[in-house]
Formats: C-alpha cells, structure tokens, sequence
C-alpha cells in the first residue's frame, strides 16, 4: 500500500458511511410520515369540558378549556349550564358503568365521551350491563362519545391505529368539532 492511498481510502469510507447515514434517515423520515398526519385544530367557539380523569394534553391550549368533575357531581348538578361535553378517561371507565350513572347518560344535556374505552357506549347507557359483561366492540376506536338527548353516539379511531401524541391529539380536535357541531343543530 501506497502512502499516496491511504488518504483516499479514508475519503472512500467516510463518503461510504455518509450515505449509508443518509439512506437511514430518508427511510426512517419515510416511516414516520406513515404514521403521521396533518389535520386540523380546532377553531369553533372556545369549549369547557369537565373531565373524571387526567385532564388530556391538547393542541387548542385556551381555546378549549378543561374542569375536573366527580361522580358526586354528575348525580347532583346540571352540568349543562357551565359544561359543553364531559369526558371519562379509561381509568375511571370501571365506575362510570355503575348502573347508578345510565340515567346521567341517558338524560343529560352534555354528550359524554368515553376516552380509550373499547366496548362503545353500551356498558355506560345500558343499565343491566356492568364493564365486564360488555365484550370489546369497537377495539379499533380510540374514544366513544354519547348523547344521550338525541341518543347519538360515535366513535373516534387514532390514524393508522397508530397510538401517539399527534393522533390523540388528532382524536380530539375532531371531538372538539362534534361537540361544536351540536351547538349549531340545536343540542346543548
């Protein structure tokens, strides 16, 4: 080997290694487009919602605001004069189903909305089934939502049924326009 080589091998192994890097990068770039989307924020009128639960991380920061609410609260006051919807996330999915709460659901002014619950409404506005003995019906959904004054109900998947903080996100201005949405059809 020549001394006069020895530069130019370095300079072939490093251009090597800068491409081999480049590749990587387009194609993990490539990969996380795939499960990325662009949608829409929220823009309607500004919403409170009461939450049992963790208040969720939104991207409509002061055009949504959030309200903790109990269980005692939902038996004892009409929510619909301060609240636009009201959400349960999953940890307190168990105690939403109580049959004590169907009536709740069923006559409220608000819509409820079900986050990371698999079984839809059912187990929440069917009174004889407890959350156990309602099988996963919509394991493809992300939230279910419900109104019991027009007895709708909805579902909310996460794009690609990919689980991240930009879907859930995602998931969520779309509620925000649903519950909008009923505003202007006359609901709540």
């Amino acid at each position: 080997m020549r001394k006069g080589n020895l530069p130019k091998e370095i300079f072939m192994k490093i251009r090597m290694i800068v491409v081999l890097l480049l590749v990587f990068v387009i194609l993990i770039n490539g990969n996380a487009q795939r499960d990325s989307m662009d949608t829409p924020l929220y823009e309607g009128r500004s919403l409170v919602i009461g939450v049992i639960g963790e208040t969720p991380q939104v991207r409509e920061k002061g055009h949504v605001g959030f309200k903790e609410v109990t269980f005692q609260q939902l038996e004892d006051l009409d929510l619909s004069a301060e609240l636009d919807a009201i959400f349960i996330t999953k940890e307190h999915l168990m105690e939403a189903s109580e049959p004590k709460y169907t009536e709740v659901y069923n006559k409220a002014e608000v819509p409820f909305f079900y986050i990371e619950s698999k079984k839809s409404h059912v187990p929440f506005t069917v009174e004889e089934l407890s959350y156990d003995e309602v099988p996963d019906l919509s394991t493809d959904m992300y939230a279910t939502g419900y109104y019991g004054k027009d007895a709708e109900h909805w579902g909310y998947g996460l794009y690609n049924g990919v689980m991240n903080e930009t879907h859930v996100q995602a998931v969520y201005s779309h509620i925000f326009a649903t519950i909008e949405s009923l505003h202007h059809d006359g609901g709540t």
